[in-house]
């Protein structure tokens, strides 16, 4: 393949604010769509603690989120790999977090 046919490289410099450095912790993401765009809104629950608050909504297009489904998918493989199977007990909901109340949560 000549110079003149290889794929051209690009670099795509990513900027991390302290802020954002620091990360957000979420038990519960919860995942909502439309036909243009998937939602999702990243919270934290604690037991006996009714009210949860949105820490991060992330916006995306449908083939955004396939994308990120992928790339969870290879990643966890990848740790798996490394460090053992992920064990994941039962079915987790919020039905399953003690002292929360049962049914969907409401988003306001």
């Amino acid at each position: 393949m000549s110079d003149k046919n290889k794929p051209v490289q690009q670099q795509l410099n990513i900027e991390l604010g302290e802020k954002e450095a620091e990360g957000i912790y979420s038990n519960l993401a919860i995942i909502s769509h439309s036909p243009a765009e998937f939602v999702v809104d990243f919270t934290r629950v604690l037991p006996g603690v009714p009210k949860a608050k949105v820490h991060a909504r992330i916006v995306m297009t449908p083939q955004h989120a396939k994308l990120l489904l992928r790339a969870l998918g290879d990643n966890i493989a990848r740790f798996e790999h490394s460090f053992g199977e992920i064990n994941v007990d039962g079915n987790h909901n919020l039905n399953n977090f003690p002292g929360f109340p049962q049914g969907n949560p409401t988003i306001n």
